[in-house]
C-alpha cells in the first residue's frame, strides 16, 4: 500500500501531523505533496522542522490567485504527481482549496480518497470553504468524521454509512503532541512579556472580514474596547493578509499590541494561558476549547456547533457591542465543560481504518 498525503496550509500540517507520525511509526509506504497553497515561509514551510516531521517529496509551489487559478494549478500539478506516484489513497484535510484541487483529482484517476475532518458545515455556501468540504466529502470513499454531528450532517446529504467513521478530530491529538514539543522549544510568554491569563488572544484573517473596511474597522474598535474595559493586554499576531488590508484601509492598531505571525508552537503557547480568545478560525475555536479557554468568533456562523453548545464558544459576528457582550458573558462562566472532539487517538483510528486494521471507532 502506497498513500498519498496532500496538503497545502498551516492548519492541515498541523491536522495532518499526527495521522503523518502514525505512518511513520507502522512504517506505511507513504508520501507528503504540499501544493504550497500558504506561500509564506513563516505560515507553513518552517512547520515541518519544528513538528519534526518529514520534508515533502513533492512541492507544487502554487502560491496566491484567484480560487479559480489557485485551485487549476494545484489540480494540474497533483494529476501529474498521482499519476506517477500511483498511490493506493490519497488523503486530504479539511476545507481548503488544496483540498477541493486533491479530491477531484484522485476522484477523475479513480483512486481512493480519504477525507479527515469530513463532514463540517456552516451551511453558508457564501464562504468558499464550505463549497470546498461539501464537494470533498461527495467525491470520497473514507470520511473520518470528527464527532456524531459531523456524521449526521453526511448521513441528512446522502452519503453512505458504510463510508464513514467518526475518529475522533485529529486537533486534539496535536494539541497533546505539539504543546509537549512547544515547551521544551520556547517560552512564549516569557519572549512577550506576557503573564499567564493576563491577555486576550486575537485571530482574524478571513476575507469576508478583512476584505471589508466596514467590518474590519468595527472588530478592530471592538478589540479597542475590550482591552480598555477589562484593562487588559489584547495581544494580535496579525495574519499577511490582514496586514495588508488595514494598510490599505488606513486602520490604526492603537490599544492592541500586534506581533508578526508566530510560529505554531509559540502560538498553542499563548492559546492555552490567554484568558479569552477572539477568532474567525474554525481550528483556533477548536483548540480553545480543548484547553479550556473561553471563545469569542467574529463571524456569524460556525462549523464547530460543538463547541457552542458544550458552553465554550459564543458567535457573536462582527457588531462591536456584541462582542463586547459576549466576552462578558464568556468570561463569567465556569471553565468547565467537556472537550467533546475525541481522545487524542484520532491518527491511530484513521491509519487503522485505512490499513485495515481493527476499527477503533468512537461511538
Amino acid at each position: 500500500m502506497k498513500i498519498a498525503v496532500v496538503l497545502g496550509t498551516r492548519p492541515e500540517i498541523i491536522k495532518m501531523s499526527p495521522v503523518i507520525r502514525e505512518l511513520r511509526s507502522r512504517g506505511v509506504n507513504f508520501f507528503i505533496l504540499h501544493t504550497g497553497q500558504h506561500y509564506d515561509y513563516k505560515m507553513d514551510g518552517a512547520f515541518f522542522n519544528d513538528l519534526t516531521l518529514p520534508e515533502p517529496e513533492h512541492n507544487l509551489g502554487v502560491g496566491s490567485g484567484s480560487h479559480a487559478e489557485q485551485t487549476g494549478r494545484i489540480m494540474v500539478g497533483i494529476e501529474k504527481i498521482l499519476s506517477s506516484e500511483h498511490p493506493d489513497i490519497t488523503l486530504v484535510q479539511g476545507d481548503t482549496n488544496t483540498v477541493l484541487g486533491g479530491a477531484l483529482v484522485a476522484a477523475k484517476l479513480h483512486k481512493k480518497i480519504g477525507h479527515v475532518e469530513a463532514g463540517l458545515r456552516s451551511f453558508d455556501r457564501a464562504m468558499p470553504e464550505e463549497i470546498n468540504r461539501v464537494v470533498a466529502d461527495h467525491v470520497s470513499d473514507y470520511l473520518f468524521a470528527p464527532t456524531p454531528v459531523s456524521k449526521r450532517n453526511l448521513l441528512n446529504e446522502g452519503i453512505d454509512d458504510r463510508k464513514i467513521y467518526v475518529t475522533g478530530n485529529t486537533v486534539v491529538d496535536a494539541l497533546k503532541q505539539n504543546l509537549a514539543l512547544s515547551l521544551s522549544r520556547a517560552d512564549a510568554l516569557k519572549d512577550l512579556e506576557l503573564e499567564e491569563g493576563g491577555y486576550f488572544l486575537v485571530t482574524l484573517h478571513r476575507a469576508e472580514n478583512v476584505d471589508d473596511k466596514a467590518k474590519l474597522r468595527n472588530i478592530m474598535r471592538a478589540l479597542r474596547q475590550l482591552g480598555k474595559k477589562y484593562r487588559t493586554e489584547v495581544v494580535f499576531p496579525v495574519h499577511p493578509r490582514t496586514r495588508k488590508m488595514m494598510k490599505t484601509y488606513g486602520l490604526s492598531p492603537k490599544g492592541i499590541e500586534t506581533t508578526n505571525p508566530l510560529g505554531y508552537l509559540e502560538f498553542i503557547q499563548l492559546e492555552s494561558r490567554a484568558r479569552l480568545i477572539l477568532t474567525d478560525s474554525g481550528g483556533v475555536q477548536e483548540e480553545a476549547c480543548i484547553l479550556g479557554v473561553p471563545c469569542v468568533t467574529l463571524r456569524d456562523n460556525t462549523e464547530r456547533p460543538e463547541t457552542v453548545e458544550v458552553g465554550a464558544n459564543i458567535v457573536a459576528g462582527i457588531d462591536p457591542a456584541t462582542i463586547l457582550s459576549s466576552a462578558q458573558k464568556i468570561l463569567e462562566r465556569e471553565r468547565s465543560w467537556e472537550n467533546p472532539f475525541g481522545d487524542g487517538e484520532a491518527g491511530k483510528r484513521i491509519v487503522d481504518i485505512i490499513t485495515n486494521r481493527k476499527k477503533l471507532l468512537l461511538s
